[in-house]
């Protein structure tokens, strides 16, 4: 690709809290041109009379989702509901169009395990064979020669990254795993709902989707790439009184010689540009990593005994979402893959 031609990008679905991140993160990238903005409910609107923080980083009114007009684009995003994605797709993909979906409708490999826990068939089984799941970490090389790439979920982010080395090298019982997983409220999406309201959230701290989480199946599949078998896995996610952020607490039972984890750990990561290895000892904060697309890592052994504890941060809107669909464009799209990425964490 041309690196100085600009790609055009469009985004279907640019009214929520993941969209406009991911408008906030392109309108500073070297490389890109947004051509579209969809959203059928603001259509004709000024998008920055919706988000005034893009106020002269971006003179462009949301559209109707139209396939032709999205067919000049070179790569379009999806920041659109479960089940919104799979109905367009197909048609952009004819067009030789890439896409990064920021939803679920790629995710999970099995269509049955899909319909189970989305609560719909999936429109197009052909498309969800080619996708590749985007944690680069995990799957870079496929990523860049990808058409289709599926933008993991928040939660699966911190917990897959948080595992993955001791899963590679087989140091912990794969069938007892435990992520303790905490997220902020805008992880429930824009959306008017009772339990995200201030009055309802503050001051309060609570599990949810304890019987079974969505991001479940989701983070299972990825695990079990890792190891390759099926895990066992408890994971359970808890909604905490701040807007970003996620924090994983992830418990895993040591086999015998698991020798140096700090070591392991940092070599893992070594070439990853997005995720920091702390130093041993560290306690990774969320507000460490707001507004990046850093994923912040320590581990501990508690006592020298046989439970190793791995704590993982990330921004949930940023490299939980946006910021790595920020991240699989530039591998799909043949960029540096921290173009637009090197934003500084906001403290405090």
């Amino acid at each position: 690709m041309n690196h100085n031609a600009k790609i055009k990008i469009g985004i279907v679905g640019g009214t929520g809290y993941t969209g406009v991140e991911l408008l906030r993160l392109l309108v500073q990238h070297p490389n890109v041109e947004l051509t579209a903005v969809t959203s059928r409910s603001e259509a004709g609107q000024d998008v920055h009379g919706l988000y005034p923080n893009l106020r002269g980083h971006l003179d462009l009114q949301f559209t109707a989702p139209d396939v032709d007009n999205l067919s000049q684009c070179d790569l379009v995003f999806f920041a659109t509901p479960n089940g919104v994605a799979m109905k367009l797709v197909p048609e952009l993909l004819k067009a030789n169009v890439k896409i990064v979906d920021l939803a679920a409708d790629f995710r999970l490999k099995d269509p049955l395990v899909w319909e189970q826990w989305y609560g719909m068939p999936h429109a197009c089984v052909d498309v969800l064979e080619q996708a590749v799941y985007g944690l680069p970490e995990m799957n870079r090389t496929q990523i860049a020669q990808a058409s289709i790439v599926a933008n993991p979920g928040c939660y699966p982010t911190a917990v897959q990254l948080g595992y993955l080395p001791l899963l590679e090298k087989g140091l912990i019982d794969p069938q007892h795993l435990i992520a303790d997983s905490k997220s902020g409220v805008s992880g429930a999406g824009r959306e008017a709902k009772l339990g995200s309201l201030l009055c309802e959230a503050s001051e309060s701290f609570k599990a949810y989707g304890v019987a079974g989480h969505r991001h479940l199946p989701e983070i299972r599949q990825g695990l079990s790439q890792a190891t390759g078998s099926p895990v066992g896995l408890t994971f359970v996610p808890h909604l905490t009184p701040m807007i970003r952020g996620i924090h994983a607490t992830l418990y895993g039972r040591l086999n015998a010689d698991s020798g140096d984890l700090q070591a392991l750990y940092e070599a893992r990561f070594a070439a990853e540009p997005f995720v920091d290895v702390m130093p041993a000892g560290s306690l990774p904060e969320t507000r460490s990593v707001k507004g990046s697309n850093n994923c912040r890592i320590a581990v501990h052994v508690p006592q020298g005994g046989d439970t190793v504890v791995v704590l993982s941060v990330i921004d949930n809107l940023v490299k939980g979402a946006a910021g790595q669909a920020v991240q699989n464009m530039n591998i799909m799209c043949g960029l540096p893959e921290s173009a637009g990425l090197n934003q500084v964490a906001l403290m405090p």
